[in-house]
Order: structure tokens, then C-alpha cells, then sequence
């Protein structure tokens, strides 16, 4: 073997064979399957797929559901998926599904090359670094595990990267164009959209190891925080937008001001009666108040 090992999953020959030879001529030893069923068997052929190149429309089963199984077969393994399905929603699918990067077709061969170079150094890690610890969350780096209260957190390699790099700035906030750079490339071509779907993964990962999702905070306009306190109970893991009083205090504002303008005018009604029935005369408003005037002698 000359390199990495990558499982390149394409029914379309006229993209699979020269993708093929490209990745060879680059020094990877590429496995190529036309079928979910092949692609799926060669996944536990050894040595391990470093990396899959995964189209979504094969023939024989749907890409998203190749890319969930093949997570289960290759936790550790990068799962690139290749399509033409370039709506959001597909793209939130296809990462929620287990992938760790979504590139759009036709691509370029160079970007490609890139962004799977990218990939593959992320998953070299230096054996002798030391865990990275938080509160009750563990990153051993070395092993390239996870857990939370001692209970291990599965993480795609990926959401592990993020917060490797979220845990070695604790309480710091690190801006979105910094951990794009150190997390996924510097010469990232795609949305940042889909570092906001991984630290969603992430916090929901967490969350369910009994970790506060909120210990990941977002900076409106920058980037993200990971806390190194546990986040007041209630808080959001997003920052609130500052706005004018909140609609209820507003209403309490309007009926408190509606009573005491009710009350100073049944105050002044009050007074005036009084003051009436002091000089002897009970009066009421208009021509009653009249006729009650001219009975009593005035």
C-alpha cells in the first residue's frame, strides 16, 4: 500500500474512472464500487477505508442511507459525500446521515484533492498529547475518544476535530473563520454552513451524555465559546439578541398605566361629589343638574 486507503463509491464510469486514476496517480490506493452492496463490502475489507467518496444516487440504494451504514461499519473513517443534490435541506441530510463533508457536482478536481488532504491531516494526531479536559467532558486525543461523566460520547471525526479545537480555547471565543482554517482547510471553498451543523451535532451529542448543550455558546456575528463553567440553569446555547422590553412586560407596563389613569380619574369624580355635597347641592351632569339646582333654591 502507498497511502491512505479510500473507498470511492460511483455507479457514473465516466466520473468514477478517471476520479480513480487521479487518486491513485496521487498515491491513495482507491477501492471503486458501482453499488451500495459492493461498496458496502469492501467497507470491512482490510486495511479500513481511511476515507469514502460517496455518491448519493446509486442504483441499487439511496446515498444516505449507504453513508448511515457505513458510519456504523467506519466510525473513525471520513465519509465525503459527491452529488448533484444541491438544496440546503439535502446537504443537512446527507451530514445529519453521518457525512463529514457534502461537495457538489460537477467539482473541481484541484478543490477535491484539497479538501481530502485536508481530511486525512486532521486524522494524524500527535500519540503523546495529553487529554484535553472541561468540566466532565474528555477529549483523548491519542485515542480519539470522547466522554462526558465518564460515559464515552460517539462523535464522527470531524465533530471530534471541533471540539478538540473549542476544548483547547476554553473560554475564549475563537471566530468562525478560525476554526473553518484549523478544523477543515484553510482554503476552504464551501458555506461555513456547515460549521453551524456540526456544533448543533455536537451539542445535541452532548446533551444527551447529560452535558448542558449551552456549554457551546454562540457569538452572534463571530463565532462560538466553549464555557468553562456550567451555563446558569435555563441559558441558551444561543447569545439573545438585545431588544426593546419583551412584549409581556410591555403589557404589564400598559395596564398598569391604563389602572392608574382609571384610578386618578375615579379619584377626581369622588372629590368633585364631595365637594358638592359639602355646599348642600347634590348635582348631576347636564340638564339633571339643572333641575335639581332650581328644587333645592339656588
Amino acid at each position: 500500500m502507498t497511502g491512505p486507503v479510500i473507498l470511492l463509491v460511483e455507479d457514473d464510469e465516466a466520473i468514477a474512472a478517471p476520479l480513480g486514476r487521479a487518486l491513485t496517480s496521487h498515491g491513495y490506493l482507491v477501492r471503486t464500487a458501482r453499488t451500495a452492496a459492493l461498496a458496502l463490502d469492501l467497507s470491512v475489507e482490510l486495511p479500513a477505508p481511511d476515507l469514502v467518496l460517496l455518491d448519493l444516487g446509486l442504483p441499487d440504494l439511496d446515498g444516505v442511507q449507504v453513508a448511515r451504514h457505513l458510519r456504523e461499519r467506519l466510525p473513525l473513517a471520513v465519509i465525503v459525500m459527491l452529488t448533484a443534490r444541491a438544496a440546503e435541506v439535502d446537504v443537512v441530510v446527507g451530514l445529519d446521515a453521518g457525512a463529514d463533508d457534502y461537495v457538489t457536482k460537477p467539482f473541481r478536481l484541484g478543490e477535491l484533492l484539497a479538501r481530502i488532504r485536508a481530511h486525512l491531516r486532521r486524522g494524524v494526531v500527535d500519540d503523546r498529547a495529553a487529554p484535553l479536559s472541561v468540566g466532565d467532558v474528555v477529549v483523548d486525543l491519542a485515542a480519539r475518544r470522547c466522554s462526558a461523566g465518564g460515559v464515552e460520547v460517539a462523535l464522527r471525526p470531524r465533530e471530534f476535530d471541533l471540539l478538540a479545537e473549542l476544548l483547547r480555547r476554553a473560554g475564549e471565543a475563537v471566530s468562525r473563520d478560525k476554526l473553518m482554517t484549523d478544523v477543515w482547510d484553510a482554503h476552504w471553498y464551501g458555506s461555513t454552513k456547515t460549521l453551524d451543523m456540526h456544533v448543533s451535532a455536537l451539542r445535541r451529542k452532548l446533551g444527551a451524555a447529560g452535558v448542558d448543550p449551552a456549554v457551546i455558546t454562540t457569538l452572534r456575528g463571530f463565532g462560538y465559546r466553549y464555557e468553562t463553567s456550567q451555563p446558569a440553569s435555563g441559558g441558551s446555547a444561543v447569545d439573545p439578541a438585545p431588544t426593546s422590553a419583551p412584549p409581556s412586560l410591555s403589557r404589564r407596563r400598559t395596564s398598569a398605566t391604563t389602572a392608574t389613569t382609571a384610578t386618578t380619574a375615579t379619584t377626581a369624580t369622588t372629590a368633585t361629589t364631595a365637594t358638592t355635597a359639602v355646599n348642600g347641592t347634590v348635582a348631576t351632569a347636564g340638564t339633571g343638574g339643572t333641575a335639581a339646582a332650581a328644587d333645592a333654591g339656588l
